[in-house]
């Protein structure tokens, strides 16, 4: 079957699930109540691109449009667009965005193709934006806003010459958040420490997304891999301390280090 046959029969079964003798978890659903879902869905996507299992991916990419039809059929419901509509305007605004596409204007290069981007964006807008850091919201996951914020601001030139300078940036803020620490910890506990040591660790969280914008790596993913590694040695260690019949549970820390040391080495 082609695909705009499977996207209409898909459109349809969200339309019975919706309807009255649908499914009452379906019916009772709002644009509010499905946004956790919409985020879930994307990383779904995220993590099958990261398995390379293509069977997986197709599978996930089917979650996350069904996400874009839901919210289609309850804004059908209110009166307020239907699944055309938000394909039609996703349609115009490609080819809009692609001059040197559809309309024959010359580019050299992505720089540039990025750049009439957007403007075209801005003009589309309507307005000038108050900001050049306006239109990056703020549910962003916090490591994307720190990229995505430190990019807008590079289009002015407001960025470090060389590596040198991210990197005396990071044992900078480093040192920063020792002394924040230090403080709170001599001086006792309180909100205004906490606080500070909050906003310290944040300038240290933010000069590393600088450091890996230098180093061209996605700071979401290298932490995402980490996270990974320590979940599968954790679990090696949990293999080794049951192999012996012990629970890590009932080790000392010195025990669980050599653990560690092990379950590295092995992996």
């Amino acid at each position: 079957m082609s695909s705009s046959s499977e996207l209409q029969r898909l459109v349809e079964i969200m339309r019975k699930l919706r309807g009255e003798n649908g499914c009452p978890w379906d019916r009772e659903q709002t644009h509010n109540s499905l946004r956790p879902y919409v985020v879930e869905e994307a990383y779904e996507v995220l993590e099958a691109i990261e398995e390379e299992s293509p069977a997986h991916l197709r599978e996930e990419l089917g979650d996350l449009l069904l996400q874009v039809v839901f919210h289609a059929e309850i804004a059908e419901e209110q009166g307020e667009f239907t699944l055309a509509d938000v394909l039609s305007e996703l349609n115009a605004k490609l080819i809009r965005r692609h001059p040197h596409v559809f309309g024959g204007q010359e580019v050299e290069g992505v720089k540039e193709v990025l750049a009439n981007w957007e403007a075209i964006k801005t003009a589309e807008k309507g307005e000038k934006p108050v900001s050049l850091l306006d239109g990056i919201p703020k549910t962003f996951p916090a490591l994307l806003r720190a990229e995505k914020l430190q990019k807008k601001a590079v289009k002015v030139g407001f960025d470090w010459p060389e590596i040198t300078g991210p990197l005396d940036k990071v044992k900078e803020e480093t040192e920063e958040l020792v002394k924040a620490w230090r403080r709170h910890e001599q001086e006792g506990p309180t909100v205004q420490s906490a606080r500070q040591l909050e906003e310290e660790f944040g300038d240290l969280l933010f000069s590393l997304v600088n450091l890996a914008r230098f180093l061209k790596v996605n700071p979401e993913l290298a932490l995402q891999r980490t996270c990974d590694k320590f979940y599968a040695r954790f679990r090696r260690m949990e293999e080794l301390a049951a192999a012996h019949g012990e629970s890590l549970a009932g080790m000392t820390l010195a025990q669980l280090d050599a653990l560690w040391e092990e379950s590295k080495e092995q992996s």
